[in-house]
């Protein structure tokens, strides 16, 4: 079996929660990107994370369906996990800091894979959401306090592959924030906290605690 590590990306305050990652730190051993989908199918995490250059930060990213040439929570945990300043995916590259407890990320909306923002009236309805269908990938988001820029959030990528609802979506919070045009704290799924700020010349940045689960 390859070694991989697992992260936990946007973990909430008290450590708890966050969205699991799987980062294979030695991409040579899975080389061919058959043999990655199928590996990142098994390991069954929203994303699986093979790492081509870790001096350089060069990347590639699975669902346990396909390939994505960029993802939020993924670039969050292994920034985090490789200590570097920039990680190089087929999207762009995507700025890295460590900032204390966070780690964040800046990327540009226009990497981030389609999704449908769905505005709800209250967070209790966002709450009290079955989860729909697969077909559509939805982020449904309602206001919290709009004031304070405090955000109810969960994602529902709609794949058919397993993964009906994600704990932690760091695209999708890039999406909103970039619609939004503010800084948001968003709470997700059931007790995850993603950090957002809009930045000059289209960047967000996205940040989140991380821990190494193993």
């Amino acid at each position: 079996m390859t070694d991989y590590d697992v992260l936990r990306v946007f973990c909430g305050p008290d450590g708890g929660y966050g969205n699991e990652l799987g980062v294979v730190r030695d991409g040579a051993a899975v080389p061919g990107p058959g043999e990655r989908q199928a590996l990142a199918a098994k390991l069954g995490f929203s994303e699986t994370v093979f790492v081509d250059d870790s001096e350089r930060g060069v990347i590639d990213i699975y669902t346990p369906a396909l390939r994505l040439p960029f993802a939020g929570h993924h670039c969050v945990g292994t920034g985090w996990l490789l200590d570097v300043p920039e990680l190089v995916t087929p999207a762009g590259v995507v700025g890295v800091r460590l900032d204390g407890e966070f780690s964040w990320i800046e990327a540009r909306a226009e990497w981030a894979p389609p999704r449908t923002l769905r505005r709800f009236a209250s967070a209790a309805e966002v709450d009290a959401l079955d989860v729909p269908p697969p077909g559509e990938w939805i982020y449904a988001w309602a206001w919290e306090d709009e004031a304070a820029g405090r955000v109810r959030a969960r994602a529902f990528p709609g794949r058919g592959d397993g993964v009906d609802e994600d704990e932690a979506t760091g695209a999708a919070a890039l999406l909103l924030t970039d619609r939004l045009g503010r800084a948001l704290n968003i709470t997700q799924g059931a007790g995850s906290q993603i950090l957002t700020a809009p930045q000059p010349h289209g960047w967000v940045e996205v940040g989140g605690r991380v821990h190494l689960e193993r």
